[in-house]
C-alpha cells in the first residue's frame, strides 16, 4: 500500500549521507521514499545495504540511471515515476541533510488546513560538516513577501519543501536549462501560479558541503539565477535590486558568502 507522501532524494556517490538522510525521517505514519541514483561510478549505490540499514517505515524505491546526467534529470526521472503512482504529496530531501522529527506531519497538517497553499517550505538550521550550528536560516513566510523576495534569492530551501503533485500538471517538471539552479527556476514557476509559504520553524538541518552543487558550481548557479530573474523581470524595486545583487554575487566566493551569512545571522 502506498503512503500519502513520498520523499524524492537524488543520489550521487554519497551513500553514507544517503543513509543518514533516510533514517532522519521519523514520523508516526508511513512515508515512502524514492532514491534516484545519478549514475554513480566510483561508489556505486548498494541497494541491499541501503535497505538493510533503513530504520524507518514505508516503501523504499530505487531508480538507477546508467550514466551521470545531472541532478535536474535525476529529479525529473523521480517526479515522472511519482506521477505515475498517483501520490498526493511530494517532499524533497538531499543526501546529508536531516529532517527533524515530525517535520512532514507538521507540514502536511498545515497544508490540509490551508488548502489554497500548494507548496510549503520550512526554516532550517545551517550546520557545518562537524555538526556545528552556524546560524538559523529564516525564509520569508507569507506568500506576498515570497513573491517579492524570490527576485533576490531562492525563498525556499529545496530539501525542505512539500508540494501537491497535481501542480506539476500545470507548471511542469524541473527546467533543464538552468544549470545548478533548477530549484530556483522551478520555484519561480510555482510561485507565479500558486500560493506558497514557509512554515516558521527550523525543521531541517542543512549541512554545508564543499562538494555540493552550491559550492562547486556557484558562479554557474548565480548566472542561472540571473537568467531566471531576467525571464520574469518587470519594472520594480525587487526585480531590479535582485538583478544587481546577483551580478555582484558573481564576484563573491562561496566561502566568503558563508562567512558573511554566519556573521550577520548569529
Amino acid at each position: 500500500m502506498l503512503s500519502e507522501v513520498i520523499v524524492l532524494i537524488p543520489h550521487y556517490e554519497n551513500e553514507l549521507g544517503l543513509i543518514d538522510s533516510i533514517n532522519s525521517i521519523r514520523e508516526d505514519f508511513s512515508v515512502d521514499i524514492i532514491i534516484v541514483d545519478d549514475g554513480s561510478r566510483k561508489e556505486p549505490l548498494s541497494i541491499h545495504k541501503i535497505e538493510k540499514t533503513y530504520t524507518g517505515k514505508g516503501n523504499l524505491m530505487f531508480e538507477v540511471l546508467p550514466i551521470n546526467k545531472g541532478v535536474e534529470v535525476a529529479l525529473n526521472v523521480g517526479l515522472s515515476k511519482i506521477l505515475k503512482l498517483n501520490y498526493k504529496y511530494i517532499a524533497r530531501l538531499d543526501c546529508g541533510d536531516l529532517f527533524h522529527k515530525d517535520k512532514l506531519r507538521k507540514q502536511l497538517e498545515y497544508l490540509k488546513k490551508n488548502q489554497d497553499i500548494k507548496l510549503l517550505g520550512t526554516w532550517a538550521h545551517i550546520k557545518d560538516q562537524e555538526n556545528t550550528l552556524l546560524y538559523t536560516q529564516k525564509y520569508p513566510v507569507s506568500y506576498e513577501e515570497i513573491k517579492k523576495k524570490i527576485y533576490l534569492n531562492s525563498t525556499f530551501l529545496h530539501p525542505s519543501v512539500v508540494f501537491e503533485s497535481n501542480i506539476l500538471l500545470d507548471v511542469g517538471l524541473y527546467p533543464l536549462n538552468y544549470e545548478a539552479a533548477e530549484d530556483y527556476a522551478f520555484f519561480m514557476k510555482v510561485v507565479k501560479k500558486y500560493k506558497s509559504e514557509n512554515y516558521p520553524e527550523a525543521l531541517i538541518d542543512y549541512i554545508i558541503d564543499p562538494n555540493s552543487i552550491s559550492s562547486l558550481k556557484r558562479k554557474r548557479q548565480v548566472k542561472s539565477r540571473i537568467k531566471g530573474i531576467l525571464n520574469n523581470y518587470y519594472i520594480g524595486w525587487y526585480p531590479t535590486y535582485g538583478l544587481l545583487r546577483n551580478v555582484l554575487l558573481l564576484f563573491l566566493s562561496r566561502n566568503m558568502s558563508n562567512v558573511l551569512k554566519t556573521k550577520f545571522k548569529k
